[in-house]
């Protein structure tokens, strides 16, 4: 009886514990869908995404936030759904979905008919700070290849940059909606240039 007792109390407080410890969420970069617009119109090429290139210092599950002190903090209970690089990728995968009328066809069979645009991103900044601002800083390339598959198919490059901050409200929730609404910024910026370009090759990338 006398072990028992400390045994039976050493159990409760590890349960209490448990039960106390903070719960783990997972967020996404992924808005959540809504219908296409109406005023849009097939894009005169076909679209592959590329994998993206993402900053090493957040390209990891927890969320990293950016502090006053010029430190970064790793939230361990505030996690992304997939790594970085790829919630990145889904997320401007969609939009750029949406704003050209048509599905991403990376690794699929394309018409031999119809040129191809290649969209390539490098994520050089993606920063976080709560209850301030979301920012990301990108370098994307367009490639396009003419009709035909074979070594004389034409095919011409442009390659930008986008800096793009996005106030966020209080919370991390807010956070994320941030980012999420500068994705969709990027997403603006890369299909109205790349519709411009793929018709006026001499057109060069948005001030």
């Amino acid at each position: 009886m006398t072990l028992r007792k400390p045994l039976l109390m050493l159990a409760c407080a590890l349960g209490l514990t448990a039960c106390a410890s903070t719960p783990t969420h997972y967020y996404t970069l992924i808005a959540p869908a809504t219908p296409a617009p109406a005023n849009v119109s097939q894009a005169p090429f076909q679209f592959e995404m590329q994998p993206v290139l993402m900053a090493v210092q957040v390209d990891q599950p927890p969320l990293v936030i950016r502090q006053g002190n010029g430190s970064l903090a790793i939230l361990e209970n505030d996690r992304w759904g997939a790594p970085l690089g790829d919630e990145f990728h889904d997320a401007l995968t969609g939009q750029l979905e949406r704003r050209f009328g048509s599905r991403d066809l990376a690794g699929l069979p394309k018409q031999s008919d119809q040129p191809v645009l290649s969209v390539r991103t490098d994520v050089r900044r993606f920063e976080s700070v709560p209850d301030q601002y979301a920012l990301i800083d990108v370098v994307w390339n367009l490639s396009l290849r003419g009709a035909g598959s074979g070594p004389g198919a034409k095919r011409q490059t442009l390659t930008c940059s986008s800096v793009i901050r996005q106030p966020a409200g209080i919370g991390m929730e807010n956070l994320v909606i941030a980012h999420q609404q500068a994705v969709s910024t990027l997403a603006d910026t890369i299909a109205r240039t790349a519709s411009q370009w793929s018709r006026q090759p001499d057109a060069r990338c948005p001030s």
